[in-house]
């Protein structure tokens, strides 16, 4: 019996019949009526009214479309009593809640079509999962599914799992037994649609369990296992394809459980990647569950006996599997669409996945069972075989990088005879491993092997084939972009001329790419350039100038490029005239671009960035036609859909420029192709402010407050947080050159920025951004320079760094934790994972400092006092086995010492003991960091400091005196420590008088020839004592002067203080009677002597 009047259930029949109707006006009517008289106003009766629809609608059509709507309503946000924001569902009373919980059950356990079943076990799904999030309970459920998991329908059954799967939130707080035996009947169903619900359920729960609770689930799995000799016996690939998709959920989430029978679903997966009766598609969801074990367990897959042989092998055969009924590749040589879909494709899904396993198995295991296939294959009468050999090479460089960079000749003799090979495939197969080689070897490729890879790609710019020559083209670009212009300038000649000559090409393709190749090369080339500049210049004006068509956009887009990126090149000089033209070109192109996929719009912003640059101030005056869609793109708004259907999510799918992201049990559209766009226009933003500096400040004020602190809070995609967040500091610096560091405009510009950055510094949950927005604070407080923080700031900026180290003290637990409970199995496949966390970690630590750093610096002893409220931090830093905080310790303990004159004596206990601490320190970054602090309580504490000082010269001396003092990982430690002896000396610590034994020991320290901070310090007391005429310099004068000469030679020495070494030393020759001329020959290579000779003359 219905609730509702009998008039309001016909309405909304019509309503629903009025939403389905094929004329577009009635269903707007409708859809604005659902709104506006329904949702908005009566939610509570028009989903009792759908449920009732969903019970009781005589036809099946009806009834389906009812739990559609109904799901849909349930899920929308609106406000509720409390002001804040709920979806419809949970805003209901518990009594209606209640009421239409009971009647979509009812019907979910009494429909009989398949169909609607499953649309109304979707709407519960839905329904469940938001009672599950807000804490509301709906015991009737479970009961309601368990008993439909036993019913004696098939549909039934599959129906409860299908729910299951959707929320598996509902039955992970129930006995593990009840589980355990519901899964189990699932999964011996007689059924083959329940077995892959009770899959699919299966890997959705297991998902949201703990580490700790997994093991207790492990043994269902060979009974999952066992669904799938089965389904491939029957040559069903649909069903084989969700069950393996299934299991690909299960490998990401614990690998481990599969150990007992990996080796047996290694042998299955291969058996199915190999039949050929099955799908593609199949296949290929074979080949990624395999492959998944590799990126989530690798040394799992190492140790098993045919792991790495059968993928290898089995990858090699599908990357044959391509030009079907294409043998001469007639049919591939005439399409000019380059960038058709492929990735579907059996040989793209080979070559994808040997990239996967040569990155996370490595070189030591797959490049010997790989190059067993490739020389043979490379000799093959087949041109499938040659192909796949290279399209191996190129897609296992990477992974691979160590070990074949060893043998990178080797390698190139299996690669370069092929850019001659009879069948043009194979010719492209070897410019793209010649291309990728040159990406993945550099600077290797570039500078051992250059003369052998120019010379086979060059001719191969020839070919009669257009497809050919431009990968030919484009292969030059991967191995001109990391070539140093020296090495290219010979070949310049010989590489210009051919590709002048692709520009004539009739394939519009071949000229774009030669367009790009010419644009890299002027790039790396530089003003070597200028030589063809007026060959190609008045080419590219010429396509500028033609007409606007279509299928010509591209074409000039890469013209635009090419032209200003030799613009670039050449300098403002060369061009001469041809700035007005190519300025005013690009002005005309602009004006007439009306089409929101015209390429050209996004070449010209980059290239309006880089006459920028060649123009300087000259450029100011295009700014008011530049700057509109530049401001238009950065300023633009997430594009994000809220997807209902599976009709919606497969749309999206097939669409390029969307990243689906789930939330909340939906699917959230976000187009990238948006956020791109808006990245790309921030960062020439940058451009515009770094190179106009206080001309662009007209801009400042609006794109501060309406793209860059906004931008700084952009979730939806990481890219334009950071390059905003280099936005930031480059309009303050614009301002403050425009008008000054202690103006008014500057001072207001800040106050609303430093606010925001507060904000964010305390909000900001992403560690990687974290850092970033730290950087972004403390690069900005260097442009406002002394006291541009109150005591607020300062003590809002302490209470978001205090939550932040909390946040990192909690990671650090988590880590230790884990790995008490973790094998030295587990341990290996984590640990690139583990060392990228730690890393995160090191770099937000590091950026927290030099905001520490900055603050002290330009705020002194004003910072203490919100600064002790981290003293308790410092001090367990200081005294933790983790050298990462040992150092964060001291480096801020140096900036106390450094910036707070006499008031740092207030902390000289807890300073001095974390100073001797450091000396003996086995990290040399710390004793680094301990040695330079003492130097700067040297230089910059007051009287009080002296006895502590005193008693630090042991250490300092032992730093210098530990093994390999002076090799690559000591180095800056002794060096530290050498110009903290110095600085004692010099500022008189020790008494009026240092004792000589001291000085002659402190001249043993020397050479100071990496750290160019220590170098001033040490050199310039060394001076101190060649002017006194100090007997530890006059009886070793040889020895002085080699050090001199190791500094001038490493280029530590500079201006006034480089010349007042070089005349002391020059007198203390004269004085001694040394002729520095052996010591020269015998210390220095000729190269140095040249160049000590300069200084010396």
């Amino acid at each position: 019996m219905s609730m509702l009047p009998p008039e309001v259930s016909a309405e909304l029949t019509q309503l629903l019949q009025a939403l389905q109707s094929p004329d577009n006006s009635i269903r707007s009517q409708a859809e604005e009526h659902l709104q506006t008289n329904w949702t908005a106003t009566t939610p509570e009766i028009l989903l009792m009214g759908l449920a009732e629809q969903i019970a009781g609608a005589p036809e099946v059509p009806l009834r389906a479309f009812a739990a559609v709507i109904f799901r849909r309503i349930a899920s929308k946000t609106r406000k509720n009593d409390k002001g804040g924001n709920s979806e419809i569902f949970m805003s209901l009373s518990s009594e209606q809640a209640h009421v239409i919980r009971h009647k979509v059950l009812e019907s979910l356990a009494n429909e009989s079509d398949r169909l609607v079943r499953n649309k109304i076990g979707d709407a519960v799904a839905d329904i469940a999962r938001q009672c599950s999030e807000n804490d509301d309970q709906w015991p009737e459920i479970l009961s309601v599914l368990f008993n439909l998991s036993m019913a004696n329908e098939v549909g039934q059954r599959e129906t409860a799992y299908r729910v299951f799967a959707t929320t598996p939130g509902i039955i992970e707080t129930q006995h593990e037994g009840a589980v355990m035996d519901a899964f189990t009947r699932g999964f011996k169903d007689n059924s083959v649609a329940v077995q892959l619900a009770a899959m699919e359920a299966f890997a959705s729960f297991f998902r949201g369990l703990t580490k700790k609770t997994q093991p207790k689930y492990f043994s269902l799995l060979p009974d999952v296992l066992n669904i799938l000799p089965p389904i491939k016996d029957s040559q069903d690939s649909e069903d084989l394809s969700k069950a393996l998709l299934a299991l690909i959920e299960l490998a990401e989430t614990s690998p481990k459980m599969f150990k007992p029978l990996f080796h047996n679903l290694v042998m299955f997966s291969v058996s199915v990647i190999q039949d050929k009766e099955l799908s593609d598609m199949c296949r290929q969801n074979a080949l990624e569950l395999m492959a998944t074990f590799a990126d989530y367990a690798p040394s799992m897959c190492r140790k098993d006996d045919s792991y790495t042989n059968d993928m290898i092998t089995q990858c090699l055969s599908l990357m044959t599997d391509l030009g079907e009924d294409d043998d001469d590749a007639a049919e591939w040589l005439s399409t000019d669409d380059l960038d058709a879909e492929e990735s579907d494709q059996n040989h793209v899904a080979g070559e994808q996945c040997m990239d996967r396993l040569a990155n996370k198995l490595g070189g030591e295991t797959i490049l010997v069972p790989t190059f067993h296939w490739l020389p043979r294959m490379m000799t093959s009468m087949a041109w499938k075989d040659r192909h796949a050999a290279l399209m191996a090479i190129s897609a296992i460089s990477e992974g691979c990088r160590d070990l074949m960079t060893k043998e990178l000749d080797k390698v190139l003799e299996l690669v370069v005879p092929a850019l001659k090979d009879s069948h043009p495939r194979v010719r492209w197969a070897g410019c793209q491993a010649l291309g990728q080689m040159s990406t993945d070897f550099a600077p290797t490729m570039q500078k051992e092997y250059y003369d052998v890879i120019l010379k086979a790609i060059i001719p191969v710019l020839n070919s009669p084939e257009g497809r050919v020559k431009a990968h030919a083209a484009a292969a030059l670009v991967n191995f001109c972009e990391e070539t140093q212009k020296s090495i290219l300038e010979p070949y310049l000649d010989d590489l210009l001329s051919h590709l002048f000559q692709l520009l004539q090409n009739d394939k519009r393709y071949v000229q774009e790419q030669a367009l790009s190749t010419i644009a890299t090369i002027a790039d790396a080339a530089e003003a070597t350039f200028s030589k063809y500049y007026d060959t190609l210049m008045p080419l590219l004006v010429n396509v500028l100038q033609r007409e606007n068509e279509k299928e010509f956009r591209l074409l000039r887009a890469k013209a635009m490029e090419c032209a200003t990126l030799i613009a670039l090149a050449v300098g403002k000089e060369r061009l001469g005239n041809d700035t007005m033209t190519l300025v005013d070109l690009l002005a005309n192109i602009q004006r007439n671009i009306t089409d929101p996929d015209d390429p050209q719009a996004q070449y010209l912003m980059h290239c309006w960035g880089r006459m920028c640059r060649v123009m300087g101030t000259e450029f100011l005056r295009f700014l008011p036609d530049v700057m509109p869609p530049l401001l238009e793109l950065a300023s633009a708004k997430a594009d994000i859909q809220l997807l209902d259907t599976d009709d919606e999510i497969e749309q999206i799918q097939q669409e390029d420029g969307w990243e689906l992201v789930p939330l909340k049990g939906k699917m959230i559209g976000i187009r990238t192709s948006t956020m791109d766009d808006k990245h790309m226009a921030i960062e020439l933003l940058v451009v515009y402010a770094q190179t106009l500096e206080g001309n662009f400040a007209p801009y400042v004020a609006d794109i501060m407050e309406k793209i860059a602190l906004p931008g700084l809070a952009f979730f939806f995609h990481d890219p334009v947080r950071f390059i905003s967040a280099k936005l930031v500091p480059q309009l303050l610096s614009s301002y403050k050159k425009a008008y000054g560091p202690d103006s008014n405009e500057l001072r207001g510009l800040w106050a609303v920025t430093v606010d925001k950055l507060l904000e964010v510094l305390t909000a900001e949950p992403a560690i990687d951004a974290l850092a970033e927005m730290y950087q972004c604070f403390y690069e900005s407080i260097e442009v406002l320079g002394k006291n541009c923080l109150t005591q607020e700031h300062m003590s809002k900026f302490v209470d978001g760094v205090f939550s932040a180290l909390e946040d990192y003290k909690d990671r650090v637990a988590q880590r230790e934790e884990d790995r008490a409970g973790t094998t030295a199995e587990d341990a290996e496949d984590e640990a690139e994972e583990l060392l990228l966390a730690i890393e995160d970690d090191q770099t937000l630590l590091s950026d927290m400092n030099k905001a520490f750093h900055s603050i002290f610096k330009n705020h002194g002893a004003a910072f203490l006092q919100p600064w002790e409220r981290l003293m308790g931090t410092y001090e367990s830093f200081l005294g933790s086995k983790d050298p990462t905080q040992r150092q964060w310790g001291l480096c801020i303990v140096d900036d106390v010492l450094e910036y707070c004159g006499p008031e740092s004596v207030r902390y000289a206990q807890p300073i001095s003991r974390a100073l001797l601490e450091g000396c003996k320190d086995s990290s040399p970054a710390i004793r680094q960091a301990a040695a330079y602090g003492i130097g700067v309580a040297a230089h910059h504490g007051s009287a009080p400091w002296s006895p502590f000082l005193a008693s630090t010269l042991p250490f300092l001396f032992q730093i210098t005196q530990v093994p390999d003092a002076h090799g690559e990982e000591a180095v800056y430690a002794t060096e530290n420590a050498c110009a903290a002896i110095a600085k004692i000396l010099h500022f008189k610590k020790l008494g009026a008088e240092a004792p000589q034994a001291v000085i002659s020991q402190w001249i043993n320290t020397l050479p100071v020839i990496n750290d160019d901070e220590a170098a001033p310090y040490a050199y310039g007391y060394l001076v101190e004592l060649i002017e006194q005429q100090n007997p530890a310099i006059t009886n070793q004068v040889d020895k002085i002067f080699v050090y001199v000469g190791q500094t001038l030679e490493a280029e530590m020495l500079h201006g006034a203080l480089a010349a007042r070494v070089v005349a002391a030393v020059k007198t203390l020759l004269i004085a001694a009677n040394v002729d520095p001329t052996p010591l020269l020959q015998q210390n220095f290579s000729p190269v140095a002597q040249d160049l000590i000779r300069r200084h010396f003359t």
